[in-house]
């Protein structure tokens, strides 16, 4: 299992933007959770979810918001109660190691990785080594670049083109310039890399568990 745990930049100092990330995880297309993103304490949310592909998607809708310290943990489940918050394990301990070293100054971009072992290794250091090259990708592109970005799936450029009535050049160039050619090659070695660490930190499961949706 895997769980997301996320801490918002200065909330003392600014406003709380948990409902509207809350509001954007609930409508990301495709995202499917085992249990639901929520508020778990002051500026903080957790969800949990069964699949790689979906932690790349939660991952993204949170570096796009741009707010969000984000911590990823990877293993076993002791309790699935009926909230995240309720839940516990030592996949829970995990996210919640990852959050800490991802709100550190130290770190390049706020994003980490952890499993339930007690020590790392290279399964974490390599999901988290892409996993952060991609946040910083996507904590640059602009609002212009997601719109493109928000209505390719399914249908062309040219289409995309048409909708928005700018040029297909314009389209392309906003593509470019949001490096979405590369961050679309390289997701399926990210969710790979992710599925390992998944079967190293938890043996019994595959990575791509069963989803009982929230």
């Amino acid at each position: 299992m895997f769980v997301i745990t996320a801490d918002q930049h200065a909330s003392q100092r600014s406003p709380d933007r948990v409902p509207a990330i809350l509001e954007a995880l609930a409508a990301a297309p495709g995202l499917r959770t085992v249990r639901a993103f929520e508020r778990t304490v002051g500026d903080e949310i957790q969800g949990v979810l069964g699949d790689a592909a979906d932690v790349i998607r939660a991952a993204a809708r949170l570096n796009r918001h741009g707010h969000w310290a984000v911590g990823i943990g990877a293993g076993p489940v002791e309790e699935l109660a009926r909230t995240s918050a309720a839940s516990r394990g030592p996949v829970f301990v995990a996210a919640r190691r990852a959050v800490e070293r991802a709100r550190s100054k130290a770190v390049p971009v706020p994003v980490a990785v952890d499993w339930s072992r007690p020590s790392r290794g290279a399964e974490v250091d390599h999901a988290e080594a892409l996993m952060r090259l991609v946040a910083s990708i996507e904590r640059r592109r602009s609002d212009a670049g997601w719109e493109v970005i928000d209505l390719l799936p399914g249908t062309t450029q040219a289409a995309v083109s048409d909708r928005l009535g700018i040029s297909p050049a314009a389209v392309s160039q906003r593509l470019r310039a949001a490096r979405w050619a590369e961050v679309q090659a390289v997701e399926p070695l990210l969710r790979e890399l992710l599925i390992a660490l998944h079967r190293a930190a938890d043996p019994r499961s595959s990575g791509d568990e069963p989803l009982e949706e929230d």
